[in-house]
């Protein structure tokens, strides 16, 4: 369970929050320019923009959750279980395994425009990391400075649509998503004027009632129902760190505590990390449960001519200022 969003300021920022009921050691990785990239269909790339994001990394190979590329383009995988598909590979196309799709884009797109390019002659296809690594089924929220989309592979099709608000959440998929909202057309960030009947005297009683009938549940169409309603009435100032911090903000409304989405193992949901990206100056962010202090790897201090791999393990310990000793 999972929720992205793009924020614009004086830059553009994409994020996602990571909610699953355990980690994997996900790490920030970066991926430079000369790293060999190699893929199961077809030849490797020996030299390809580099980019940053967060990976578990095995047998040398990092399977990417999101990331953002030198270019300033953004791509987050959200699980999609039940809706997606991903087929075998065929004679014709350009098969990329579903593992191998974040980093492919990554590394040869610089735009939406180059984005939508690729994706006519290419199928993500159907075949697993290894055993322990099955493919998942996912969905992907892909943005640069100017436009946002959202690539679902389902039975009929690869699906791309134009995505205009900026959110994507799991389930359903996307048109209906959005098509949701217009239940929600009548929430405000002000108060409601009395509507209910001219026959009596109805009279707001608290701050916020306009945003009374704002889903505060945990499925999927209400994370995607509050971060559009969080994000499109978000306002902050536009220097990096009030656009930084409101960002987590945004992202903390659809936040998953422990205890409060039981799997049927037995174990809870919780948001592992949250990360925001500046695209424009390579800046990765994040946040972990049990540390709500704000890190930042920066991509572009990393040699990027290199062909080795950097990784930063999660600070995954709360840190607290002590402001009186």
């Amino acid at each position: 369970m999972c929720t992205a969003i793009t924020f614009k300021t004086k830059d553009s920022y994409f994020g996602r929050t990571l909610d699953n009921p355990y980690s994997y050691e996900e790490q920030v990785t970066i991926t430079p320019r000369n790293y060999s990239l190699k893929f199961r269909k077809r030849e490797s790339i020996q030299k390809h923009f580099a980019f940053i994001g967060m990976a578990h990394l095995t047998k040398e190979y990092p399977l990417y959750y999101d990331g953002c590329n030198e270019k300033g383009l953004a791509i987050a995988a959200l699980n999609f279980v039940g809706n997606a598909f991903f087929p075998k590979s065929e004679v014709g196309k350009e098969n990329i395994c579903q593992f191998e799709f974040i980093p492919y884009i990554l590394a040869t797109c610089k735009s939406i425009e180059e984005v939508l390019e690729r994706l006519q002659n290419l199928l993500i296809i159907d075949e697993p990391f290894s055993k322990e690594f099955p493919t998942a089924e996912l969905h992907y929220f892909i943005s640069d400075a100017k436009r946002c989309i959202t690539v679902e592979p389902q039975r009929d099709g690869l699906k791309i649509y134009d995505n205009p608000i900026g959110v994507l959440a799991n389930n359903p998929p996307f048109p209906n998503q959005l098509f949701h909202l217009n239940i929600f057309m009548g929430l405000s960030n002000t108060n409601p004027n009395n509507t209910f009947s001219n026959q009596i005297d109805l009279k707001p009683y608290s701050k916020g009632m306009g945003a009374i009938g704002l889903p505060g549940d945990l499925s999927s169409p209400s994370r995607f129902v509050r971060a559009s309603f969080v994000k499109m009435n978000s306002v902050s100032k536009k220097d990096e760190l009030s656009s930084v911090s409101q960002f987590f903000h945004i992202l903390a409304s659809v936040d998953q505590q422990r205890g409060c989405c039981k799997t049927e193992e037995g174990a809870y949901e919780v948001t592992i990390y949250t990360s925001c990206m500046n695209l424009s100056k390579g800046f990765y962010y994040y946040t972990s449960y049990d540390n709500h202090q704000i890190t930042r790897v920066s991509l572009f201090e990393e040699d990027l001519e290199d062909h080795l791999l950097v990784s930063y393990s999660l600070r995954l310990q709360e840190q607290i200022f002590i402001q009186n000793k």
